[in-house]
């Protein structure tokens, strides 16, 4: 028989292309974030990566080495209170756009390189100052100097912190790569009415009760660091305004401030960030936060009585970004005796023409049972539980967040043996 060998390779193509495929999805993109949150010693780094927004940009970024320095040199940059737009130029220049594991540092071709920067690729840098000299010195120390800084090398590799080849090194460098440039004193962005921009594009309601309450301090102090507005259109904040009335002071405050989050999430950080957010009314003691999900293109803002969707975006300059919502979002801590939504109810089948009919006969109809009231009133299940599930009734099955079918990988095992 010739067919025999053309179907076993066939069949070991679409075996590995399946393989491949589920493999493939399964792969975590790397987190800055967590990565140095395992090593106190850079715990001031990694916080400023995070409030600069850095860290975002790096998770977003494949093929980078992050040079970390540890707290006493952080102190070193802090103590002479910059602006936390030049402390980010300061931070991307440790940013490099390149791979750069222990050991390619010390076998770089010709014993140095000239490495690009997150700072060369912000556009600020003049020249070439946005670049980094690596080089493999003698008595295997590895030195880094930025190009404006006259070729002396002011830092040296220290130890290798986490390496995912290639995709991203994070290192330990001695000190702060001085550079004139990064630390040049940078001008904050031009002032952002958030008000103004809400009441002009459909959201005045909302905007009003803002500037009516206290609320917008806590905006306004926001606004430097990183602010992500949620904004309920007109329609659904009017709608809710009986309740917003008969809230105390602080509690519409609380309301208010949880439609803010305190640090800038575009649409794309949105869909790679699922999971709970804490909001400006998180104040530990009261949690006050909601789970972003997608599906798909869709986001929705979930709490424990209400879901919103995200129906546009006002503006986008960074770090402030506002989103239009078609609910208000309601927190369980204001609002404990408020129902949850109940999802429509899907379709009841059609009953097949030829379906047996029942031979019970009909009987009297039995008394309600004393329990029966009290499961009717019982509440749903919180959504915390229904996420921590790991298989549902259709036999689909949770890996590291991807669903897969069950039938899908009896089928690539199936293959997989056929080979054999």
């Amino acid at each position: 028989m010739q067919l025999r060998p053309a179907l076993t390779a066939g069949t070991l193509v679409l075996a590995m292309a399946v393989i491949f495929i589920f493999s493939g999805t399964g792969v975590d993109a790397h987190n800055i974030t967590k990565i140095l949150a395992k090593h106190p010693e850079f715990s001031s780094f990694n916080h400023y990566l995070t409030l600069t927004h850095l860290a975002s940009e790096i998770n977003q970024r494949t093929t980078i080495t992050v040079c970390a320095v540890d707290n006493a040199a952080m102190g070193d940059i802090l103590s002479k209170h910059p602006n936390i737009y030049t402390v980010k130029n300061i931070l991307s220049i440790h940013v490099l756009l390149d791979y750069f594991g222990a050991k390619k540092l010390h076998q770089i071709t010709n014993g140095t390189a000239l490495a690009a920067t997150m700072f060369q690729a912000t556009g600020s840098a003049p020249g070439s100052t946005g670049f980094v000299n690596i080089t493999d010195l003698h008595g295997g120390k590895v030195g880094f100097a930025p190009e404006d800084n006259n070729g002396a090398f002011a830092a040296h590799f220290v130890k290798s912190v986490e390496e995912i080849p290639y995709n991203i090194s994070v290192i330990q460098i001695s000190g702060v790569l001085p550079s004139a440039a990064a630390a040049a004193p940078t001008p904050a962005p031009a002032e952002i009415n958030i008000t103004g921009i809400m009441s002009a594009h459909g959201c005045k309601a909302f905007s009003d009760a803002l500037l009516a309450n206290d609320a917008m301090e806590i905006y306004e102090d926001a606004l430097a660091g990183g602010l992500t507005l949620f904004c309920p259109l007109d329609d659904a904040f009017k709608a809710f305004l009986p309740k917003f009335k008969n809230l105390t002071k602080s509690g519409k405050n609380s309301l208010l401030e949880y439609h803010g989050v305190p640090v800038y999430q575009s649409m794309s950080m949105l869909k790679s960030n699922n999971g709970l957010m804490n909001t400006l009314a998180t104040d530990g003691a009261s949690k006050f936060d909601f789970t972003v999900q997608n599906d798909g293109e869709q986001v929705t803002l979930k709490t424990k009585l209400v879901t919103a969707k995200i129906t546009g975006t006002l503006i986008d300059e960074q770090p402030v970004v506002i989103y239009t919502i078609d609910k208000v979002l309601m927190p369980k801590e204001l609002f404990k005796h408020e129902k949850a939504e109940t999802p429509a109810p899907a379709p009841a089948p059609e009953k097949a023409a030829d379906a047996p009919k029942s031979s019970k006969k009909k009987g009297k109809k039995a008394a309600p049972s004393p329990d029966d009231d009290a499961d009717a009133d019982a509440p749903a299940p919180d959504d915390d539980d229904v996420a921590d599930q790991t298989a549902d009734d259709n036999g689909a099955v949770r890996f590291d967040g991807n669903r897969f079918s069950f039938f899908a990988l009896i089928a690539t095992a199936w293959l997989g043996f056929s080979v054999l």
